[in-house]
């Protein structure tokens, strides 16, 4: 029907042709299209833009997950309604959304970012709806604020299927899996149909907590129940809670098998299973699949090179590093940010950057003397240079978690909960230091990984070591 418009030469589009047409391109397969769609308004209706056709721009390049072109254009609109502000909450919340994130900083900065603008909404004076809260409650979940999600979510006067699915997914991630699966039961309950993002999210629940054989059962059920097509979220998903339970052969067969082409996520999550069960046949295909498509990522060397380590195979280490030096590929730098008093500081290994340095090198070192009274022995095995023990140890005591840890004891209120976010998965070592830290100092430490939370209380972690 477009076409037939721009062919009559009587006819030419206007302020109501656009609209519709946005709203029926709104996924990733149309994105050139609808972009092509946005010259053409430029070109026949010129500038400025009506407002209209500005909110459904905004609603457009949202759902295509054009976070940054959605939001120029709605810095441009005078008075957005209610609509409009969701588009923009809803476009930050989807890409806040972890399944098996690369970069957790910039997770973190959408939610963040979700908070900000809600803020501004408020101020607008208008109503939030249901739409809105559910974006709020996804940015909660994301930046630890569980409980916030969790009185949002008793507050609301309707729910629907988006409200649980956010809920059950901040759950997930929190490693309280039970709770997320029996919310899903609920959900069933209460008449509301499943959707593949709810499938995804009870999945990556049983992954957090090892419910290996209600992972695959919800996984059967979306084809056989509730009619959906596994897609290759799923799959990853499958992947990592098999990869997760030592399962690795069963983990390599579903990704030979399964109906779409493996990507760089699968195989890396089959790498970091073969290295957590030291199965290096399975880590080493994984790893030649991975060079294939990701030649320059650093993250899948650092994998095999931990698992070699391990079994001291000293020699392989050495020959995955001569290679990562051979394709100038530099290990990424573990960082960690931790929020004090309201203000955020960065750590990255070996950190001596900050002005309080002295004090906080010297707190460490109070810190592991405790460690070796509590009888903590390093875990020198999973740090990648061919060094002496000694040097090894001296090299996971500088981990940014550390640092972050020793910068927070000192500089905020003891009775108010340690908060870090850490770009990498944390390493072995400093998951149980953190474990004694948290019991040692008797504080509440909650660190945000590259795919989860742990809540350190006590000497024990919501993860129940299963990460």
């Amino acid at each position: 029907m477009y076409s037939r418009i721009l062919t009559h030469a009587s006819v030419k589009p206007n302020n109501y042709t656009y609209p519709s047409l946005f709203k029926a391109f709104g996924s990733h397969q149309w994105l050139e299209e609808g972009k092509s769609l946005h010259v053409h308004v430029l070109k026949f209706l010129g500038s400025p833009i009506d407002k209209f056709i500005q909110a459904s721009l905004v609603n457009f390049y949202s759902r295509c997950g054009k976070v940054g072109l959605a939001r120029y254009i709605f810095n441009r609109i005078m008075e957005p309604d209610l609509a409009t502000w969701n588009s923009m909450l809803s476009a930050y919340a989807r890409n806040a959304t972890f399944s098996l994130v690369d970069n957790i900083h910039g997770n973190t900065g959408f939610s963040l970012e979700v908070l900000s603008l809600f803020s501004f909404m408020q101020k607008s004076l208008l109503e939030p709806n249901e739409v809105s809260l559910v974006a709020l409650i996804t940015a909660c979940a994301d930046i630890g604020a569980l409980s916030q999600a969790c009185q949002l979510f008793r507050q609301l006067a309707r729910r629907d299927a988006f409200c649980f699915n956010a809920m059950i997914r901040g759950l997930a991630i929190h490693g309280r899996g039970n709770e997320a699966l029996g919310l899903f039961r609920k959900m069933i309950r209460e008449g509301f149909a499943p959707d593949d993002t709810t499938i995804l999210s009870v999945m990556n629940a049983c992954s957090h907590v090892g419910l290996v054989e209600e992972g695959r059962k919800y996984f059967k059920s979306m084809k056989s129940v509730y009619r959906l097509e596994p897609k290759i979220e799923h799959y990853c998903c499958l992947v990592d809670l098999l990869g997760r339970a030592g399962l690795v052969e069963d983990a390599e067969e579903i990704v030979l098998s399964m109906p779409m082409k493996p990507n760089a996520i699968l195989w890396r999550s089959l790498l970091g299973a073969a290295r957590v069960h030291g199965n290096v046949d399975i880590g080493e295909i994984a790893l030649r699949k991975l060079l294939e498509l990701e030649p320059e990522t650093s993250g899948s060397y650092v994998l095999l090179s931990n698992m070699y380590a391990f079994l001291n195979r000293w020699e392989d280490v050495n020959r995955l590093r001569s290679l990562m030096k051979r394709f100038g590929i530099d290990k990424t730098p573990g960082s960690s940010i931790v929020e004090v008093n309201g203000s955020m500081h960065e750590f990255l290994i070996g950190d001596r950057s900050h002005p309080k340095v002295k004090d906080i090198y010297s707190k460490l070192e109070e810190m592991n003397k405790k460690l070796q009274e509590f009888g903590h022995l390093p875990r020198t095995r999973d740090v990648l240079f061919d060094i002496e023990d000694e040097e090894r140890e001296e090299a996971l005591s500088y981990h940014s978690e550390r640092l972050a840890i020793s910068f927070a004891l000192l500089e905020s209120d003891a009775c108010v909960p340690i908060r870090i976010i850490k770009n990498l998965r944390v390493c072995v070592d400093c998951h149980s230091c953190t474990k004694l830290f948290s019991k040692m100092y008797m504080r509440e430490i909650i660190v945000r990984d590259r795919t989860r939370f742990h809540h350190f209380k006590n000497g024990t972690c919501s993860c129940l070591d299963y990460w």
